[in-house]
């Protein structure tokens, strides 16, 4: 998949989905990845939903953002990044280590109930600035401290596979795929609309009546590349737009 200098970038064909588990061409692209950091202090650490949907829109902030696009200072290392597999990690920080996160180029996202994320341009593989290589991935299993609401009917969904056991790093990783299979389904127009609105999304785990059927409904869907926690070929995601009128519904249409 390749970009051109507007803000379209078109969604990959099914046989070189860059969430495909088989190889493809892009296993032979320089491969990058998207850094996330999620400010976990001790104390009060953010509820899971709310660290799983800003993460998903810290994505989409990014994927917007006009140093991404056309000749901006992170629209080369963002065409690589997505010509190649979308890899996406999620580290944790908290006290010192978020402030070093901080004093790096990235973008933080803060979401409705205080999460805070902050994603950075892609980079290398094998490549992370110091400060954010040395951040742990693990320790991010965070909790609701109440149920969750209902999603909001007038917003994208973006549907978790209740079979998977993931912790809250490795599902925030797949929301924000999510997300930008997502905006991926988009015109400028809609992506515009959905900016403009604040990204607004809700991510949820599906009811197990409900699943199956989401993944057949022509939606996108995330298949994980099994580099971690879950087998490959996994159904992780299904993004949903809203049923019928209003923001974002022709989202998975044909």
């Amino acid at each position: 998949m390749t970009s051109d200098d507007t803000t379209t970038t078109p969604a990959a064909p099914a046989s070189d989905s860059p969430f495909r588990d088989e190889r493809t061409a892009r296993d032979e692209a320089p491969q990058f990845v998207l850094p996330l950091v999620v400010r976990i202090e001790r104390a009060e650490p953010p509820a899971r939903t709310d660290a799983l949907e800003t993460a998903a829109r810290a994505v989409l902030v990014i994927l917007s953002d006009e140093r991404s696009l056309g000749d901006g200072e992170w629209a080369q290392v963002m065409r690589d990044w997505q010509d190649a597999r979308i890899r996406k990690v999620v580290r944790r920080a908290r006290g010192a280590e978020w402030r070093r996160a901080e004093a790096l180029d990235g973008i933080t996202v803060t979401g409705s109930g205080g999460a805070e994320v902050r994603v950075f341009p892609p980079v290398p593989l094998d490549g992370w600035p110091k400060d954010l290589a040395r951040l742990q991935v693990s320790g991010t299993d965070l909790t609701d401290p109440e149920p969750p609401a209902a999603p909001d009917p007038a917003a994208p969904v973006l549907w978790l596979n209740p079979d998977l056991d993931m912790t809250a790093g490795k599902a925030m990783a797949q929301a924000g795929h999510g997300a930008q299979l997502a905006w991926w389904e988009l015109s400028d127009a809609e992506r515009k609309e959905w900016r403009e609105a604040g990204f607004p999304l809700s991510v949820r785990t599906a009811g197990r009546a409900r699943w199956e059927p989401l993944t057949r409904a022509g939606l996108p869907v995330v298949r994980d590349a099994g580099f971690t926690e879950i087998a490959p070929g996994s159904c992780t995601v299904v993004a949903e737009g809203p049923s019928a009128g209003g923001l974002l519904a022709g989202l998975g249409r044909a």
